[in-house]
């Protein structure tokens, strides 16, 4: 059960940049039939140098380019990964200029040149630098390379790109010749110093050339071989401009272009156990075979298609905010969380606030994408304690479900009221008779809060008072006491101020002014019909109107019941008697005959009769005219109904009543 190496193991011949590097491999196990899979990974060791594609690099600089301009220089290839590949650069010491170096997204680094003090032609024409590329392993291992730098008389102005970096995307199956992206650059130099010609920059590797092209005169970037998701996905292009100066500036920039995955690998059914009979006898859930299928796809090209068929789910379906009153606008309350086990837009969720109570939509807000519940108004707790409302969260199916979450949004309060008196009114007077003795309650303040709870607990206080020794306030029923008993030679008139103060924090609280005078009480009574007599002259005939209406109304109602109801009591009377008397007179031997009328119970004419429909309770019966007749009907209807209509006889006589027998 040992593996052993066969031969000799190169990681760089196998994985090249890749890191991890590892090999996968199955061990097939018969009898019974099993499969072991198994991965070795080949760690990377320092056996390679750094290599620069060139042994020395020429660089031609004006004395006019400013400090700052950088030069991107050619950059070392390490063959190694990890901290075995290449770290880091290193410059010869000079006056001129700096290295900068700096690390690509896929971690690579390189260098560039900074000029850190301008040149000058006139003091020296040529520098030579020593770029060095060191490794980080132990010991490193490096490569160095010759940078000549020829310094001459430059171009005023150098290229300038539009943009320092361009990002396009384009699908793996796109056709030859294709258009990436167009870049852009500009000169403000004429003639020839203001000619552009666009190249590849000296880092753009030779594998991504062989890729794209671009247009030396237009900056047309296009595809130029076979792009492939699975090998590349994203590639970095470094381009230049320059014009045509006797020495020409330069201007860099960089592409990025994303390969865009399609579905152009068929899944790869593999079967990797050997071939085995069945039994017919084999039970149920006996493997026959183990296979595997891949697709090299990436996303929804290389997963099985989802159905949508979960509904949004969140931990709760029930939410309870609290937000303290005079919030600031705009601030979010609520983030409700819910999730879909389905994939891609079978699971991307929208959250909807349904249309219900207006105020709600007026006040609330809900983010369709994350859920986050916004208050845009600011609320007050006196006019309004609870919201409730109803959220919907739905997918992006074609058929798409939902759920209903009902959230509530309750308003706590804060102390923003100050206590209002409601008693006593401004410039009243209350009157207290000389020798009214101690503990007497003379007058009450009344106050109230729109807060609630400690917010509108009130206090009340006595802050000022003409004799502070006469009077007390009770300190939570705003009750105003006599503190002693008063004497005849008292000051006839006391100015109590009372301060009331709630205990919310900050406590808020008003004050109010009562005004006491010592005296008779016959005074008081005549001082305070004389205030009030020229403040209801005005209305005083409206009013006594309206008390006269009233009493007439109400008169005119009682006797209107009462003639109904004494009415209702002799109609009931008289339909008494009247049963029992028909039961004795109306079916008996032919004989002078008379009506009964059903008003007066008296004796009429035989012109004018009225037919009455009684049952055995009267009193729950109505009283039913028929028109009168100007013969006497009442023998032949008598022997129509009995001897016709039974059910017609038994509702005028009675159920308790029989029809009697015809004569034989």
């Amino acid at each position: 059960g040992a593996l052993l190496v066969g031969e000799r193991i190169d990681r760089e011949e196998l994985c090249g940049t890749v890191s991890p590097c590892s090999l996968s491999f199955e061990i097939l196990v018969e009898k019974p039939l099993e499969l072991y899979s198994g991965v070795v990974e080949i760690q990377d060791i320092n056996d390679n140098d750094p290599v620069f594609p060139s042994r020395q690099t020429r660089l031609e600089i004006s004395e006019s380019v400013a400090p700052g301009a950088r030069f991107p220089l050619e950059s070392a290839q390490d063959a190694d990964v990890g901290i075995n590949s290449l770290q880091t650069y290193q410059l010869s010491a000079n006056p001129h200029f700096v290295l900068d170096v700096q690390t690509r997204g896929d971690g690579s680094k390189h260098a560039e040149l900074v000029l850190e003090k301008e040149l000058d032609r006139e003091e020296q024409r040529e520098l030579l630098l020593v770029l060095t590329a060191l490794d980080g392993g132990s010991p490193p291992r490096s490569a160095s390379v010759q940078i000549r730098i020829d310094v001459v008389d430059a171009n005023d102005n150098a290229p300038v790109f539009n943009h320092s970096t361009y990002k396009a995307s384009v699908k793996e199956n796109t056709p030859s010749g294709t258009l990436v992206a167009k870049i852009s650059a500009y000169d403000l130099d004429d003639g020839p110093n203001g000619d552009i010609v666009y190249s590849f920059s000296s880092h753009t590797l030779a594998k991504v050339r062989e890729l794209f092209s671009l247009d030396s005169a237009t900056g047309e970037l296009k595809v130029k071989g076979q792009l492939d998701y699975e090998e590349t996905k994203l590639y970095e292009i470094y381009l230049q401009a320059k014009d045509r100066g006797v020495v020409p500036g330069v201007a860099h920039c960089k592409v990025l272009v994303e390969v865009v995955d399609v579905n152009d690998n068929t899944p790869e059914v593999t079967v990797t156990s050997v071939y085995s009979p069945v039994p017919e006898d084999a039970a149920p859930g006996t493997v026959v075979a183990l296979l595997s299928v891949t697709d090299l796809d990436s996303g929804d090209n290389g997963v099985v298609s989802d159905v949508n068929d979960n509904a949004p789910k969140s931990l709760q379906d029930h939410y309870d905010v609290y937000v303290p009153e005079n919030n600031v606008a705009g601030i979010p309350i609520l983030n409700i969380s819910a999730t879909d086990p389905d994939l891609g837009p079978n699971s991307r969720l929208s959250y909807v606030l349904l249309q219900g109570d207006p105020t709600v939509s007026r006040l609330f807000s809900i983010n369709q994408e994350n859920g986050t519940l916004y208050l845009l108004a600011s609320l007050d707790h006196e006019e309004q304690v609870k919201f409730s409302m109803m959220v919907q969260v739905h997918d992006g199916g074609s058929l798409p479900l939902s759920t209903n979450l009902s959230v509530n949004v309750f308003v706590t309060d804060l102390n923003d009221n100050a206590p209002v008196v409601l008693y006593p009114r401004p410039n009243s007077t209350d009157v207290v008779e000389p020798g009214t003795p101690a503990r007497h309650m003379v007058t009450k303040v009344v106050a109230v809060d729109p807060d609630v709870g400690y917010n509108a607990w009130i206090s009340y206080t006595l802050l000022q008072a003409t004799d502070p020794s006469l009077f007390s306030v009770g300190l939570h029923s705003g009750e105003v006491f006599t503190a002693r008993q008063l004497r005849e030679d008292e000051t006839p008139q006391h100015t109590l101020v009372i301060l009331l103060k709630d205990h919310g924090e900050p406590a808020l609280s008003a004050s109010v002014t009562v005004t006491i005078s010592v005296d008779e009480m016959v005074k008081e009574t005549l001082i305070d019909l004389t205030d009030m007599a020229p403040a209801h002259d005005s209305r005083r005939h409206v009013t006594f109107y309206l008390i006269l209406a009233v009493i007439l109304v109400s008169a005119a109602f009682f006797i209107t019941v009462v003639s109904v109801g004494i009415f209702k009591c002799y109609k009931w009377r008289q339909s008494k008697e009247l049963f029992n008397n028909s039961r004795s007179t109306l079916y008996r031997t032919p004989g002078p005959f008379h009506h009964i009328d059903a008003v007066r119970s008296g004796i009429t004419p035989p012109n004018f009769y009225h037919q009455v429909y009684l049952t055995t309770d009267s009193r729950q019966s109505d009283v039913l005219c028929k028109k009168p007749f100007t013969s006497s009907p009442l023998g032949s209807r008598q022997n129509t109904m009995r001897n016709g209509e039974p059910g017609l006889y038994h509702q005028i006589v009675g159920t308790a009543s029989r029809p009697p027998k015809p004569a034989e």
